[in-house]
């Protein structure tokens, strides 16, 4: 496999936008100028939204923020070297299965895995450079408008938190298999 590093990633890019998401939201309340223009922007829009329908406008907006993560993936990474190195750690788990037998050609095996295992978490966390900020501002938006308009629970049972969480989850994964992104 050639070496590539324009998709590649870097940690030190991953460093640095939670070193900014834990001061986004540490400062979130204290520094207007973070959460003020925020709320210009996110109220008239998501807002709106939410307050026109609140389960259909959090599922729209869940549904937008999936379509974005997975493009941001999937114009952000290799994903034709994802997928090579994908099935090269499936070769490698299964030669390990074969050698259950023999731990000491078991661990030989296994050692091959380290080094694809670091290039597909470098490759894949590449997007939050992209994404860390925006979804980090949003969901301390979403915080203050559920909050301002009573926590209401979704279904009866689900916090807006465990509703985002579960369908962001379900979402990502029909449109990331329509999109084919690795």
């Amino acid at each position: 496999m050639e070496e590539k590093k324009g998709k590649e990633g870097s940690f030190k890019g991953i460093f640095l936008i939670m070193i900014l998401s834990l001061l986004i939201a540490f400062y979130w309340d204290r520094v207007g100028w973070i959460k003020n223009p925020i709320h210009a922007i996110f109220n008239p829009t998501l807002g709106t939204l939410l307050n026109w329908n609140l389960i259909v406008g959090m599922f729209l907006i869940i549904a937008l923020i999936s379509l974005i993560t997975a493009l941001v993936q999937k114009y952000t990474t290799d994903q034709k070297t994802i997928k090579e190195l994908k099935a090269r750690q499936k070769e490698i788990n299964k030669k390990t299965k074969e050698l259950r037998h023999d731990p000491q050609k078991m661990m030989e095996i296994q050692r091959e895995l380290m080094p694809i295992s670091m290039k597909m978490m470098k490759m894949s966390m590449r997007p939050i450079i992209f994404t860390g900020i925006p979804f980090i501002l949003t969901f301390r938006w979403f915080g203050d408008y559920f909050t301002s308009i009573g926590d209401p629970k979704f279904f009866g049972a689900l916090s807006w938190f465990w509703f985002y969480l579960i369908f962001l989850l379900i979402f990502g994964m029909i449109i990331r298999k329509v999109l084919k992104v690795s």
